[in-house]
């Protein structure tokens, strides 16, 4: 029963990230949701929150090893894709569900 409330507690947040975080390419803000990210962010920072251990340098850090594949020839790690007003919507998102868990 417990994992099903994890799974949903997770499904609800990478919509949160997946609605409201976006990665800026040549200006053009593609959000989480649009590029499959957000499942994959939510998954990795939840434990975090569950543990209410929520840090900005441990969230950057797991952005950081986050590959994505940029035109199928070369991996660029997520935290370099996320302009800074978007990292701190993220870690805005992520006190928010954190606080009301």
């Amino acid at each position: 029963m417990a994992k099903t409330n994890t799974s949903q507690a997770i499904e609800s947040l990478a919509a949160e990230i997946g609605s409201n975080v976006y990665i800026d390419i040549a200006k053009w803000h593609l959000y989480l949701r649009e590029a499959h990210l957000h499942t994959v962010v939510a998954e990795q920072v939840y434990p975090m929150l569950e543990d209410n251990s929520l840090s900005e340098s441990k969230v950057l850090q797991i952005l950081a090893d986050i590959p994505v594949k940029i035109g199928g020839k070369r991996d660029l790690p997520l935290a370099d894709l996320i302009p800074t007003a978007s990292q701190v919507n993220l870690m805005d998102i992520l006190e928010e569900f954190q606080r009301n868990m």
